[in-house]
């Protein structure tokens, strides 16, 4: 069946068809014109949370009229090539890409012999007496695990002796290259702006919290931790970062990370970290230009806050099972979890969205010395938001906790099982002054408090919470009856 093209249509196949009758014969395909770091102009480089990077550089060349074969080296080895997107900022509209390969078939010995397999080569043999050296001519029959040659008549396994090659095929490359075939209306010097999305770099914030001796008050700085294994380096580049959850189509990347010494670099906390709204995410930009290296871990300073008022709690979670059935003993020398919360608000010396990461922190011991006590990672945390950071379990509080009673009583109205249980509780203290323990009881069911000897207060629906004082080198028991209705 015939297709009538539309006019719009019709226009852009004319216009193919034009470009294409422009570009001399296959035969006339030009020599490659090999672009380098030496060519770049700037690089910007915005990194997001999940492996991924927006990479934008712009490099000065000249490109003839007609078709052009560009090889732009020195790019990332983990490009998603599909993304991979080629302007002419000074000559908007100059030129036409035809097509892009992206060659990152690395040039080593076991690749290259690879690349030979079916051609011949020269063997170079030394004489095990005289030292003299004589060529011989082989073909390669295989490459995998190990190699196969044919020598005149014979077969043989192993490399017996050094192999001179004729040269190295187009598509081996040193480095990863990405290879574009493109028309350009004059011969011109151009600024070009090559952009694509990339994997190997990645980056995550990192917090240092130091305490007081009161343990009300903290000192805050928080880092950004670079990682660059994509396989180049990015001199002087400006470097922003996306902190957000970013949805993305999970394609199997080609190339996987590669491994390499990481080299920790700090760089200098002068300039400070400009923050702004982007979409739903924030976007926080470096005020000078940073050099990523390849193999290289780096650390930019995010932020700084002194004195942010903070709270210490000791915080004794139950469970919900013992509810249901009689247990008796529950446990002794239960830990008590540490916990250090504070706000996120501007009166509190910060007021910041604070990027996902872990926060470690530290306080001084007599001789001043800061010792590590404990960390916690914190999801994304927007402004006026409360951060809470568990950093261990109490050595000097502990709880023994055992059931003392346990009845199923006859069910009532609409609740087929009814339960009523009584439990005592020791917390005990060994410091030399008096602590403060929360106990949170996740209690199941439809519940009703029946004794108590100190007051709970209904948390949430399925909570029950008490606020305990231990007196210095004492302790405290706490005893509750509780009905539980399914």
């Amino acid at each position: 069946m015939p297709v009538k093209l539309t006019k719009p249509g019709a226009m852009a196949i004319a216009g193919m068809l034009a470009v294409a009758a422009a570009i001399p014969g296959t035969a006339a395909i030009p020599d490659e014109r090999r672009s380098t770091l030496a060519d770049q102009q700037s690089v910007a480089v915005t990194i997001y949370n999940s492996d991924l990077a927006l990479i934008k550089e712009t490099r000065k060349l000249r490109l003839d009229g007609g078709l052009n074969l560009l090889a732009m080296r020195e790019v990332s080895a983990r490009m998603r090539p599909e993304t991979a997107q080629l302007r002419s900022l000074s000559h908007p509209g100059a030129f036409t890409l035809l097509e892009q390969n992206f060659d990152f078939d690395l040039l080593t010995p076991q690749k290259l012999l690879e690349k030979y397999v079916g051609r011949s080569v020269r063997l170079v043999r030394t004489h095990p007496t005289t030292g003299a050296e004589t060529l011989v001519d082989a073909e390669v029959l295989s490459a995998n695990n190990g190699v196969v040659l044919k020598i005149g008549d014979r077969i043989e396994t192993g490399i017996p002796g050094r192999i001179v090659y004729d040269g190295v095929p187009q598509n081996l490359r040193d480095r990863p290259t990405l290879v574009m075939q493109l028309h350009n209306a004059q011969a011109a010097a151009q600024t070009l702006e090559l952009s694509y999305l990339s994997g190997g770099l990645s980056w995550k914030a990192d917090y240092v919290a130091e305490l007081n001796a009161a343990d009300d008050r903290l000192d805050l700085a928080g880092w950004v931790t670079l990682t660059n294994q994509s396989g180049t380096a990015y001199p002087n580049a400006r470097l922003q970062l996306v902190a957000g959850d970013v949805n993305r189509v999970h394609d199997e990347l080609r190339f996987a990370a590669k491994q390499g010494r990481a080299v920790m670099e700090a760089a200098a906390p002068a300039a400070d970290m400009a923050e702004e709204q982007l979409f739903e995410y924030h976007l926080y930009t470096l005020g000078r230009p940073t050099t990523i290296a390849d193999n290289q871990t780096k650390q930019v300073a995010l932020l700084s806050a002194a004195g942010v008022p903070a709270r210490k709690e000791l915080v004794l979670a139950g469970s919900d099972y013992y509810y249901r059935s009689s247990i008796g003993e529950l446990g002794q020398k239960m830990k008590i979890g540490v916990f250090i919360e504070f706000d996120n608000r501007e009166a509190a010396e910060l007021g910041l969205p604070l990027p996902a990461g872990t926060v470690r922190v530290y306080k001084k011991d007599r001789a001043g010395n800061a010792q590590f006590v404990g960390e916690d990672r914190i999801e994304h945390t927007p402004k006026n938001e409360k951060v809470r950071l568990r950093l261990g379990n109490a050595f000097d509080v502990t709880a023994d906790k055992k059931q003392t009673d346990f009845k199923k009583r006859a069910a009532t109205g609409k609740y087929a099982y009814a339960f009523e249980s009584a439990y005592a509780l020791t917390l005990k203290n060994a410091k030399n002054e008096a602590v403060t323990v929360t106990v949170q009881e996740p209690v199941p069911g439809d519940w009703k408090m029946l004794e108590e000897n100190f007051e709970h207060a209904k948390a949430a629906a399925g909570t029950a919470l008490w606020r305990i004082k231990i007196p210095a080198e004492g302790s405290t028991t706490l005893r509750y009856r509780v009905l539980v209705r399914y």
